[in-house]
């Protein structure tokens, strides 16, 4: 499995220097979704994502409780797992959540130290390190929850040469699969209950060496009608960036208690997966069916008054829904797509990045107020 450079711009590894990295993370090793037909799922990201089949795990290689299909993209990699038997936890979580992110696993050196030294800080254990091997080596794995039923696996995997973990075989359906482009997973947003943004922050900066980025009070997140309130936690190499949203007073439901409504609590809002051309990658997702959130065409009338000058022309970008955003070391590029699961929970954003280290401030009010239309036609504004 190559892991080689996870590190895929140095522009966006910043060293963030209050981070304390007893906790040295070399990146995202892969993420988890647990969902109800983990054999449709990997069909739809396959064809209209273009992941490419890796691994699987299931009846055939000696799994008798769960499926699990291993798809990766450049150095993006998700794993669907859905249950065989009809008790059990993955039952519980999908019966509870609908489709949704179980496992957000990080590649590490030593999975042992990565487990005493988030666990003597407070972290509760989901289980201690154990080794898996097979023909092609071993890897080392433990883990600890955070919020929600959401976990964190440590990965180790530097004496393994296998197609992903011990357990999973090499998997190649004949699906035709063509690559969007996607690079690497930017950002992951954790939604989290009334009141509840303190401790995870703190959990982050106290148990995991996390040091804020940024942080979004309900004047710099609202509308007419709701509100939120956002924080961005990085480790120290900048190379996970975790932003957690709270939901915050307004008239009506916002989007944070919308998904926490229907997830059933805390958990993984969106994956921010990063491209080189914004343009190509939505045009294409759009072709193969993928729906975006639109902002009225009336935002791109005076947007480069506010962001200044981009390489880009406008016109593909008011065509796609594309926003753009500017801070003090460049602007970005970014949409989001609408729930990609029944419930109105987990969705993706894509992301350029031009030099900007930002998450889009500038595009909040339009985007959330698109948002906003999505759940008045859910009913659940």
């Amino acid at each position: 499995m190559n892991h080689t450079n996870h590190n895929p711009s140095p522009k966006l590894n910043k060293v963030v220097p209050e981070a304390e990295d007893f906790l040295p993370l070399l990146g995202t090793d892969y993420i988890e979704i647990y969902c109800g037909n983990a054999k449709q799922s990997a069909y739809y990201y396959m064809t209209a994502w273009g992941y490419k089949p890796v691994a699987y795990s299931g009846l055939e290689t000696g799994n008798k409780s769960s499926a699990s299909y291993v798809l990766r993209q450049d150095k993006i990699t998700i794993v669907l797992t859905s249950p065989l038997k009809p008790d059990g936890p993955i039952n519980d979580h999908v019966n509870r959540h609908g489709d949704g992110v179980k496992v957000v696993a990080l590649w590490v050196d030593d999975a042992n130290k990565s487990y005493l030294e988030t666990t003597k800080r407070g972290a509760v254990s989901v289980f201690k390190p154990e080794v898996r091997k097979d023909a092609n080596g071993q890897v080392i794995l433990s883990a600890i929850k955070t919020y929600g039923e959401t976990i964190h696996v440590f990965v180790e995997r530097k004496n393994y040469s296998g197609v992903f973990l011990p357990g999973y075989e090499a998997w190649s359906p004949s699906v035709p699969v063509e690559s969007v482009r996607l690079q690497y997973v930017d950002h992951m947003v954790g939604n989290v209950g009334w009141g509840e943004m303190t401790t995870w922050v703190d959990f982050y900066a106290e148990i995991m060496g996390f040091a804020q980025l940024i942080s979004f009070d309900d004047k710099d997140i609202s509308t007419e009608y709701t509100a939120l309130m956002s924080k961005v936690m990085s480790n120290g190499n900048g190379r996970i960036k975790f932003p957690i949203n709270e939901p915050a007073k307004g008239r009506k439901k916002s989007q944070i208690e919308e998904y926490i409504d229907f997830y059933g609590g805390a958990g993984v809002q969106h994956i921010a997966l990063a491209t080189s051309n914004i343009i190509e990658t939505v045009t294409e997702l759009q072709r193969r069916g993928v729906e975006f959130l639109r902002v009225p065409s009336t935002y791109y009338d005076t947007i480069l008054n506010r962001v200044g000058e981009i390489d880009e022309d406008l016109e593909p970008l008011r065509k796609l829904g594309i926003l753009i955003d500017r801070d003090d070391e460049g602007y970005l590029l970014q949409i989001f797509t609408k729930p990609v699961v029944d419930r109105p929970t987990m969705f993706f954003e894509i992301i350029q990045r031009k030099g900007a280290k930002s998450f889009g401030k500038g595009n909040f009010k339009a985007l959330f107020e698109a948002i906003e239309r999505e759940q008045e036609t859910r009913g659940t504004l």
